[in-house]
């Protein structure tokens, strides 16, 4: 058996600042959502933590639909040397989450109930930015669903794809 290859182990650092969240929803609950988020997008609210962790952003806001935008990074990484799955599963639920957000008016609330994530191909820090599209399917008075789609920006190729229920809340 052959010895692992050596190779020179160099900490990394990474850090990052964050606003208040209870602060930010709490103005989120006086807007519809359509415009709560595209006051994110704008800069008018702070984005929250986990788009701060992760550095994703909104870059469109629509009815029914939400753009993210995000560059794999190494510090994203698994033991396999690729980025987590689990970075794939947060920008899609984020961004599906955020496209039923768009059909809600203000007070009203919404929380992921289920996520279900099919994987296609590995994502790394070489994959280039990858976007995030979030559609609602179905936008009912207690429960809406969606679809998101985590592909490559460069050529579009698809990384993983989504679907979620969400609960209303009211």
């Amino acid at each position: 058996m052959s010895a692992p290859a050596q190779t020179e182990n160099q900490a990394r650092t990474r850090s990052f600042s964050w606003e208040d969240p209870a602060a930010t929803a709490a103005a989120g609950m006086t807007l519809a959502g359509i415009e709560y988020l595209r006051a994110i997008r704008d800069g008018e609210l702070p984005a929250p933590p986990i788009a701060r962790m992760l550095d994703f952003e909104i870059l469109e806001v629509d009815p029914g639909r939400v753009l993210f935008e995000m560059e794999p990074a190494e510090w994203m990484y698994n033991p396999i040397g690729s980025v987590h799955g689990g970075v794939a599963a947060t920008i899609l639920d984020s961004c599906m989450g955020c496209a039923v957000h768009t059909t809600l008016e203000a007070g009203v609330g919404y929380t992921t109930a289920d996520l279900h994530v099919r994987y296609v191909r590995a994502m790394s820090d070489s994959s280039g930015r990858v976007l995030a599209e979030g559609r609602v399917v179905h936008s009912g008075r207690r429960t809406a669903t969606a679809e998101g789609r985590l592909f490559t920006e460069s050529d579009e190729r698809l990384i993983a794809h989504a679907t979620t229920g969400c609960v209303i809340l009211r």
